[in-house]
């Protein structure tokens, strides 16, 4: 160990302060990706003043389960005050002089720390963290003004990641905008570049729906709109450094030295136990697990980003057609039957040139954020040697 590494017990101490006067304060929990969450825990008719209040650059934890899963949650509250469970242990820098919180953090962050944590974790298969060993847990603590200047390096990169997510967003809420006033409402430009339905376009009735819908436009199911092929790999097959997307059932998007995949597609979670199926977009070259569906258009009529939105409004659906206990499954019996409406094939193109550019944009972005968590990861690699 080197000499600079001091235990954590040394720089923090623990906050239990109570929410005594019952402050109309959000209620916030934690999540294993050690972000601080809206809970959704049903507090009717509980005590609030015995909740914990967490304040801005103080600490909460949770030290239960290390073991399985290989993590602390742990974060930073960045906001000026909320409250939480008495479960959680909250704690703060005791001079932020000698340490700043935002570079504890990013010691917190580290793959490394975990790791030690969960190696000193107790108690079995959980393995749980007893507070006087998690106050054992050493760290590196250079110089304030090199904590200054590695805290600014980390956020400048941060900013950037932040930034490309919003665009992401706005993105995506453009094409949505755009997928909603063309398949929902029918108001897609006619020929006289006019919103169709409000002027006068030809409709007819479709007894399926129960609805009207253009004239020329067909109703068809998932098995004859789409292809569906899933990748051959096991869950297990990433590499840190890979050359590739791997796109599993998780939300995380891994990296192997393969691809079996080269176009542009849709990738739809096969399995989760929580019955919550990631679905992510992407184009180029790839490759899957098992249990993932690889998704594209099975008709010139049916455009890929038309799919993305028209997946997105089953999600939520697909949690309660699932079949299974301890996991659930999305089969293709549930998926080949579902319906989706089908345009003319006019607007199909026109919709296809005005969603791709947007796509694309979205991509770069996503890409630019993976390139700049790179870097971050780099950061707080380095944290060791400082």
């Amino acid at each position: 160990m080197q000499t600079n590494y001091k235990p954590l017990g040394e720089y923090i101490q623990p906050v239990d302060e109570r929410n005594t006067s019952l402050e109309d304060l959000p209620l916030v929990g934690l999540s294993i990706s050690k972000q601080f969450i809206k809970s959704v825990a049903n507090i009717i008719g509980t005590d609030l003043s015995n909740y914990k209040t967490i304040k801005r650059n103080q600490f909460a934890c949770s030290l239960m389960q290390v073991s399985r899963d290989g993590k602390i949650p742990i974060a930073m509250y960045s906001e000026k005050k909320a409250i939480m469970s008495p479960a959680y242990p909250i704690f703060k820098v005791i001079d932020e002089e000698l340490l700043m919180p935002e570079f504890l953090m990013m010691w917190f962050e580290r793959s490394e720390f975990d790791r030690q944590a969960s190696y000193y974790a107790v108690g079995g298969v959980r393995g749980n963290l007893p507070w006087e060993d998690f106050l054992e847990l050493k760290l590196p603590v250079p110089p304030i003004e090199k904590q200054k200047e590695i805290v600014a390096e980390y956020n400048t990169i941060q900013n950037r990641i932040d930034l490309n997510d919003q665009l992401i967003q706005k993105l995506e809420e453009t094409a949505q905008a755009i997928y909603r006033e063309w398949f929902v409402e029918f108001e897609f430009p006619d020929e006289n570049g006019q919103p169709y339905k409000s002027n006068g376009g030809k409709m007819i009735w479709n007894e399926e729906l129960g609805k009207e819908i253009p004239v020329g436009w067909q109703l068809k199911t998932y098995k004859e709109a789409f292809n569906f092929k899933t990748g051959k790999l096991n869950s297990d097959a990433s590499v840190s450094d890979g050359l590739y997307p791997f796109f599993t059932c998780s939300q995380e998007t891994f990296k192997t030295n393969t691809f079996s995949f080269d176009c542009e597609a849709l990738l739809l979670a096969g399995n989760n136990a929580s019955a919550i199926y990631p679905f992510k977009y992407f184009k180029g070259k790839f490759d899957a697990y098992q249990r993932t569906y690889i998704i594209t258009p099975n008709d010139n009529c049916i455009s890929i980003y038309q799919g993305y939105f028209e997946v997105i409004g089953k999600l939520e659906e697909f949690k309660g057609t699932s079949s299974g206990t301890a996991t659930k499954f999305l089969t293709m019996q549930i998926l080949n039957p579902i319906k989706i409406i089908v345009p003319d094939e006019r607007l199909f193109k026109k919709f296809e040139d005005v969603c791709g550019p947007i796509f694309s944009r979205k991509l770069l972005a996503e890409k630019s954020i993976n390139s700049l968590t790179e870097l971050k990861e780099l950061i707080l690699s380095k944290l060791a040697t400082n």
